[in-house]
């Protein structure tokens, strides 16, 4: 066998490069870029993400219980990075990111007006895992961006070129090798069709 053995890390790359919004009750807002956050379930629809206790955003989503998943692109890599290594108790990221926040239906977290998809969650659970704690949260309602949809009404975030976190590096997503089930779908000859 040629694989080294290395010792238990996070190696369950690549992962989406995230920026998470959110607020306090006094009306501060603050962004964190976050690498740690996926879906937990479907229905209903229900998604994580893990959030250092230091972090200036933990505060503010553990005294809400709010938060958007704004999903980012290569032409948002440098605010994505930028977010991860400044404070917000230093500053205002967005405004320092020329990011224009807006409000859906949370109280006090903003998605980002810039990012194709932002998902408002409310959270359900805090699991407190040791340097994290996992802000499980249920999906209140999801917001694309109209330049990614076709005339169909169909979205194409592929469009956005979205951008992904492995192991300390940001990339872009590479090209389209099939959609769900396409190893078992049969093919659409002129074959089949006279077997129906």
């Amino acid at each position: 066998m040629s694989k080294q053995k290395w010792k238990p890390g996070n190696m369950l790359y690549p992962l989406p490069a995230v920026l998470v919004s959110c607020g306090d009750r006094e009306g501060k807002i603050n962004l964190m870029t976050a690498a740690w956050t996926g879906t937990v379930c479907s229905d209903p629809p229900m998604v994580y993400v893990s959030v250092r206790k230091e972090r200036f955003s933990h505060h503010m989503i553990q005294e809400t219980g709010e938060y958007v998943i704004n999903l980012t692109t290569e032409e948002l890599a440098r605010a994505t990075d930028f977010c991860g290594v400044r404070s917000g108790k230093d500053m205002d990221k967005f405004k320092e990111m020329h990011l224009t926040p807006a409000f859906g239906e949370l109280q006090y977290a903003p998605m980002i007006v810039e990012s194709p998809v932002s998902i408002e969650c409310r959270v359900k659970n805090v699991m407190e895992l040791g340097s994290h704690d996992m802000f499980v949260a249920e999906v209140t309602a999801v917001y694309v961006d109209e330049r990614y949809m076709d005339e169909n009404g169909t979205f194409h975030l592929e469009k956005a070129h979205p951008l992904v976190y492995s192991h300390g590096q940001y990339y872009g997503v590479g090209k389209h090798l099939g959609s769900f089930g396409y190893a078992v779908r049969k093919k659409n000859t002129k074959k089949n069709k006279n077997r129906k």
